[in-house]
This record gives structure tokens, C-alpha cells and sequence, in this order.
């Protein structure tokens, strides 16, 4: 048999079904391999009354963790509550979910403080050296029990 890798970047047309297949393929490995808690993927969309899309979490639950894997809102409704608001309703999904506690990471330093003020604490940090770019890079991790 021969393999072959091809590289699938997020622009090209099948990044997202491959994406799903690939994720999908892990989980149904790992619920055959290791105990585990029931593993769920969800969104939460936030739109305006005009139905506009304004923000948005992407989240999962595994082994009794929830993991924020994106928060996002745009730039015009920030400060408005809304990300606390996401925040706060994908826990709940998580606490109903079995999930005894929340993680993520960021590289953004306004979300870090924003995590932090929602109860979240680090656990790890990623920092780039002098000679990498950019330099000041870090990326946080960090955790809350639910």
C-alpha cells in the first residue's frame, strides 16, 4: 500500500469536511481505547435583533472538561456583556454536560485579562524567545472549576 500526505489548508474547498471527518475519527478511536465521559462539540451564536451575526464560542465536552475552543466578538458590540454572556451559558452547558471544570488557551492579552475576571486561572504558559517572532508572543492557559 502506498500513503500519500496531502496537505488541506484552510482555504482550500474540503478543509472543513476533512477537519469533521479527522475529529471524528479521533473521538470514535478514543471511546474505543480509553474510558471516558460522553464527548460533545456545540456552538453558540450571538446575533442582533436584525439578525446580524455579532459573536460566537466554539466548544467541546471530554473526559468531564469542557474546552472553550474560540470566543469571538466583533469589535462593535465588545464590552456590551455578550462574551461573558457566551462564557457563561457554554459552563452551564458543560455543568449539565458532567463537566467539572473549563479550560482554554489565548495568545490575546485583553482576552487573558477577560478570562481572568471571569474566573479563570492559569495553568501554563507558552512564550516565544528573543529570536522568534514576534518576540513578546505568549499564549495562556488557563482552567476554572465549574
Amino acid at each position: 500500500m502506498t500513503i500519500v500526505i496531502e496537505p488541506c489548508f484552510g482555504e482550500s474547498e474540503h478543509f472543513d469536511a476533512s477537519l469533521s471527518l479527522l475529529e471524528s475519527q479521533l473521538q470514535r478511536s478514543l471511546h474505543s481505547e480509553l474510558a471516558q465521559s460522553e464527548n460533545t462539540s456545540f456552538l453558540l451564536l450571538a446575533k442582533s435583533s436584525d439578525n446580524d451575526f455579532v459573536g460566537g464560542l466554539a466548544a467541546g465536552t471530554s473526559y468531564d472538561w469542557l474546552l472553550i475552543k474560540l470566543l469571538w466578538v466583533n469589535n462593535e458590540n465588545r464590552g456590551c456583556g455578550i462574551g461573558r454572556s457566551l462564557l457563561s451559558t457554554a459552563e452551564k452547558i458543560g455543568l449539565e454536560a458532567g463537566c467539572h471544570s473549563a479550560w482554554l488557551d489565548t495568545s490575546n492579552p485583553i482576552a487573558e485579562k477577560f478570562y481572568r475576571l471571569n474566573g479563570y486561572i492559569e495553568f501554563g504558559r507558552l512564550e516565544n524567545e528573543s529570536e522568534h517572532t514576534p518576540p513578546t508572543h505568549k499564549r495562556w492557559f488557563l482552567k476554572k472549576a465549574l
